[in-house]
């Protein structure tokens, strides 16, 4: 089937598999950080996956955002499950990292239909179960919710917020899973997990740590690597 193409139903295959590009999708046992980072959503609420830029941390957190919006779990997937629609956030930085990167990996580019602006579906998100993006107000191409449709025959709801916006802007619904792409100040951190407090959801933070052992990274790093005091 056309969909089954989408990268989402391509990623970690259980072997290598060739692409008719040429290119290669390794099989996911090459991925043992990505595997250990899912896998460690069954025990806990907060995780982080700390890497170098370019290894594919994006790529991870946007696949598990999206079988969570979804309920598209592969049968290998050991993680965290959902069995109903969600509501989901997904954040970066700034409101152009968040339209160019975050957005762009889980809806695809943006495009006009006639004269309704609508995006491709060639993000991890398979196309075919998006509705209709409703847009930000005063930041151009910046979707503010969008729809997906559940595995149930339901439907998730995803958000996209920016942690320049402050963290008045993380206040208000309950949320299941929130996906936080870089780090981000620690009282929007604070605020995503009162968010996910009554639903037993889940926050996770892909990052690179560049600003050094910031109090967030802190907290995810083994107790015998801390600095003393």
């Amino acid at each position: 089937k056309r969909h089954e193409r989408r990268q989402f139903f391509r990623l970690f295959p259980d072997e290598d598999a060739i692409q008719p590009n040429g290119s290669i999708i390794h099989a996911r046992r090459k991925y043992p950080k990505h595997l250990e980072f899912f896998s460690a959503g069954a025990r806990y609420r907060e995780r982080a996956f700390m890497a170098a830029n370019r290894i594919g941390k994006t790529t991870g957190g946007s696949y598990e955002l999206t079988a969570h919006l979804t309920g598209l779990y592969p049968d290998w997937w050991d993680g965290r499950r959902f069995q109903d629609p969600v509501r989901c956030w997904a954040a970066g930085k700034t409101n152009e990292t968040t339209r160019d990167i975050v957005q762009a990996a889980l809806l695809g580019e943006v495009r006009f239909e006639g004269t309704r602006k609508s995006v491709s579906g060639t993000g991890m998100i398979p196309g075919h179960l998006l509705g209709l993006p409703a847009w930000k107000q005063g930041v151009q191409d910046l979707a503010d919710t969008i729809k997906v449709r559940h595995a149930s025959g339901g439907w998730s709801t995803l958000g996209f917020k920016s942690f320049q916006q402050g963290r008045g802007s993380f206040e208000g619904t309950a949320q299941h899973v929130i996906w936080l792409d870089e780090e981000c100040p620690l009282d929007v951190y604070g605020e995503c997990l009162v968010r996910t407090a009554t639903t037993h959801g889940i926050v996770l933070l892909t990052v690179t740590p560049l600003e050094g052992l910031t109090e967030i990274i802190l907290e995810f790093m083994p107790a015998e690597h801390r600095p003393s005091i």
